[in-house]
This record gives structure tokens, C-alpha cells and sequence, in this order.
């Protein structure tokens, strides 16, 4: 078949062009950015062939999937509808492909990314599988029997997917242009997780989650700290090089391991992965083997070094992702000052979780801000809602832009985390140029 993906460099549907390719589709896509993209590279790879015109010819047997960031009136979506080609939701060809496989799929407001990747990373190295995760992640094979897939809540987007397993990390509200309040994603939650057919799998120190009402005559396996968990996490050691803890199941030691990560939330996101694991009955030593030699996520507190100055770039866009962005570098780097630097994506967000995330970014030992960046909600639509209201409540911030970024450089032993979901890179472009100068 034919693919032809609107928005083909959005972190999501560069996936699952990748996916539709290596099902062995024919796959082409659109975009109105020109610039590399961290998401790109996989279609790179791929020879994937990417449009920025609207002028290029497209066959009629054609299926159109769209980003939602493109709206109706746009140029390219016009054109595809005026060309009577059959037009598919991103979802919903999510939704097919999800029904191919034994999928497992990672939901939660939290550690989706990374979870999804811990799993698929020792399953690759055991039982082989595919995978599908938005940070522009993916691979597939037919042959294959297992799917692991970040499904994100957006939009109500995964309630399409057809998941065997469903692991839920978290619950805690966001999208606020989605969702009217708390219940009202609970309830959307709920929906999605009675929808798995062979095993649940939920952090049980998350009060949100234990609201949840499971219908399903299936396994159902809580894991956290607490004890009231059936999988249990004791004797945690965090320390600059990454986390060790024990297992105990049903209160009985199942094992010790390694996690080369940072923060207790990636310990949650490493039991929660071992409990899908296990499942499928792979070694507590192989879980182990590969769970410590984890490399990470894109854009998850990723690393470079420039001199005593450590440059963080993490997907933090959440006051509590901030928060344990924050305390993942303290982890890391206890002798080093801890500088946010921070570009709010959603004008919904920045207004609903306000305090939120002014009380996070005060965490840090200096706070920078960029001006709100959003490609599917207008400035106008939110009077007063702008990043100066979060710096005028937090000591010393500052709000910087591309000409003003040379004050980072005031930072001689730090560490700068560049943080949010939407593209920050071309400022950490900047900074980097500017402090290898200055190394010079």
C-alpha cells in the first residue's frame, strides 16, 4: 500500500511513517518545516521522501494520514481532499497496526517515552519485537510476534489502539484543552486500560490510579514503592552514576538491579517494565543485562559537555517532569549550580498549571524562560498568558530570546537544562556555538 503522512516530521507520525515503511509500504510525507528535526532522522535512514511544496504529483491509490497540528484551511490538506484520495486519522492507522501484533501499549502522563523503550530494548535482545515511540522512534518487521507502543492520551487518540497489555504509569492532568478537569481524564483512562485483553499493569502509589474500576476478568499487577503493591521497589541507591534497587513480588525478593538513570521516577518506569517482562517469562538476568545497559531516550536528559558547563537537553513540558528534571541533574551533578532554561509550549497549559510550574522551576538555583511557542492554539485566545507571568513570581528569572541566550554564559560551573516538547534545539544551537567560542 501507499502512505502519504501530512506533518511526516511531528514526533508521532515520523514513527509511524517509519512503522508503514518497514510493513513494507510505500511512504512518502509532507512538511512545512525544511530544517532537521531530531525526529527526522529515522525517515532519513529510510530514504524516506519529504515534501515542501504542494506542487509534486501524488497517485490516486494513495492513503492520506495527517497530523491534527494541520488544520483544514492548510494548503496541503485542501489539496489532498480536492484529489478525492482516501484521508485516514493518524489513529486510526495506528489502531490497524496496533491490531497486527500482541501489543503492549504504555499510557500515562508521565515516563511513556522511556518505559516504552526500556521494554522494547530487552524484548529486542530476547524475543524480538517491534516498536513505535514518539520521539521519533520506531521499527517494525512482520515477523515479529510483540508491539510496544507509547500510546499517548492526546486527543483521546489511543482509545483506537487495540492493546493486549496496557502498562499505565501515571495520571495526573494535562491537555487541559482536551480534558475539562481531573475526572474527566480518569475516565478516559479507565476507558483505555479496560480495553487490554491479556494483562494491566499500573503504578500503584499513583492515587489516580487506584480511582480506576477494572472490568476486565484479566491480571491486574500493581508496582511502586509502597507496599501495598504486589511488585515492590526497597533498598533504592541513587547516586552520579544512575540507580540500584531490589525487587520484592508478592513480598518475596525477586532480584536486584541497575538502572543507569537518574531520579526515583525512572526506578518506577524500570518496575513497571520488568512486570511486562516477566510476563512473557525472560530472565530476571537477561531483564537485568539489558535494563543496565539502557542507553536512554531522544530528549530525555541527554548530555553534553563543555567544560565545567553540562549542557541537559530533556522533553520536560509538565511542571512535574520539570520538577524531576531538576532533581535528576542535582543527582548527577550535587557540586554544580542548576540553571532551568525553559520554552513553554501550549498557552493552555502555561494558564492551567500556572503555579505548578512556578513552584518546579523554583527548584533550580536560576531560572530562564523563553516566550510561549504554539502551533495549534492562537495568543489572542488567551489574554495575559505569557511566560513573564511565571518569571515575575519566581526570584531572579529572567526572561532571554535568541539574542539574549549569551547569558547563559555567565554559568561557569553549571548545569543548563534546556527543557520543553517544542523546538528548542535551534537554541541550543546558539548556546553551543557560543560557548565553544568562548572555550576556544
Amino acid at each position: 500500500m501507499k502512505y502519504y503522512c501530512i506533518g511526516i516530521k511531528g514526533s508521532g507520525m515520523s514513527t509511524l511513517a517509519q512503522i508503514l515503511h518497514d510493513l513494507g509500504n510505500e511512504v512518502s510525507g509532507y512538511d512545512d518545516h525544511r530544517e532537521f528535526k531530531y525526529t527526522e532522522q529515522g525517515l532519513v535512514d529510510r530514504n524516506i521522501k519529504i515534501y515542501y511544496d504542494n506542487n509534486h504529483d501524488i497517485d490516486k491509490d494513495t492513503i492520506v494520514t495527517y497530523s491534527v497540528a494541520f488544520k483544514e484551511d492548510h494548503p496541503e490538506m485542501k489539496r489532498v481532499r480536492k484529489l478525492g484520495l482516501k484521508i485516514e486519522s493518524y489513529h486510526d492507522v495506528m489502531g490497524h497496526v496496533t491490531k497486527m501484533f500482541e501489543t503492549t501499549s504504555v499510557c500515562g502522563t508521565h515516563g511513556k517515552t522511556t518505559t516504552s523503550l526500556l521494554i522494547s530494548h530487552v524484548l529486542e535482545n530476547t524475543l524480538g519485537c517491534n516498536y513505535f515511540v514518539g520521539s521519533g522512534d520506531g521499527y517494525a518487521k512482520k515477523d515479529n510476534k510483540y508491539f510496544v507502543v507509547e500510546s499517548d492520551e492526546f486527543n483521546r487518540h489511543f482509545l483506537s489502539y487495540h492493546p493486549s497489555n496496557v502498562l499505565l504509569t501515571n495520571i495526573e492532568l494535562d491537555h487541559t484543552e482536551i480534558y475539562k478537569d481531573l475526572d474527566d481524564l480518569v475516565n478516559t483512562f479507565n476507558t483505555f486500560v479496560n480495553k487490554a485483553t491479556r494483562l494491566i499493569v499500573m503504578c500503584g502509589d499513583d492515587e489516580n490510579i487506584r480511582k480506576l474500576n477494572i472490568k476486565k476478568d484479566i491480571p491486574v499487577l500493581y508496582y511502586g514503592f509502597n507496599e501495598n503493591n504486589d511488585i515492590v521497589c526497597k533498598n533504592v541507591n541513587l547516586n552520579e552514576s544512575g540507580s540500584s534497587f531490589d525487587v520484592y513480588i508478592n513480598n518475596e525478593l525477586y532480584g536486584h538491579f541497575n538502572l543507569p538513570l537518574f531520579g526515583k521516577h525512572m526506578i518506577l518506569n524500570a518496575l513497571g517494565s520488568i512486570a511486562i517482562l516477566r510476563s512473557y517469562n525472560i530472565s530476571k538476568e537477561d531483564i537485568d543485562k539489558y535494563l543496565s545497559d539502557f542507553k536512554g531516550a531522544k530528549r530525555r536528559f541527554k548530555i553534553k559537555e563543555f567544560g565545567n558547563v553540562i549542557e541537559v537537553d530533556d522533553y520536560a513540558h509538565h511542571p512535574t517532569e520539570i520538577k524531576v528534571t531538576i532533581e535528576s541533574a542535582k543527582q548527577k551533578y550535587p557540586d554544580k549550580e542548576i540553571v532551568s532554561v525553559f520554552l513553554p509550549n501550549t498557552y493552555s497549559r502555561t494558564k492551567d498549571l500556572m503555579n505548578d510550574f512556578i513552584e518546579s522551576l523554583k527548584l533550580s538555583d536560576k531560572t530562564y524562560l523563553f516566550e510561549i511557542e504554539c502551533d495549534r492554539e492562537k495568543a489572542d485566545d488567551f489574554p495575559g498568558v505569557t511566560s513573564k507571568t511565571i518569571v515575575d513570581n519566581i526570584e531572579d528569572a529572567e526572561i532571554i530570546d535568541k539574542n539574549t541566550i549569551h547569558k547563559l554564559l555567565n554559568h561557569e560551573n553549571a548545569v543548563i537544562c534546556f527543557m520543553s516538547c517544542a523546538d528548542i534545539s535551534k537554541y541550543e544551537n546558539i548556546f553551543e556555538e557560543q560557548i565553544k567560542n568562548k572555550n576556544k
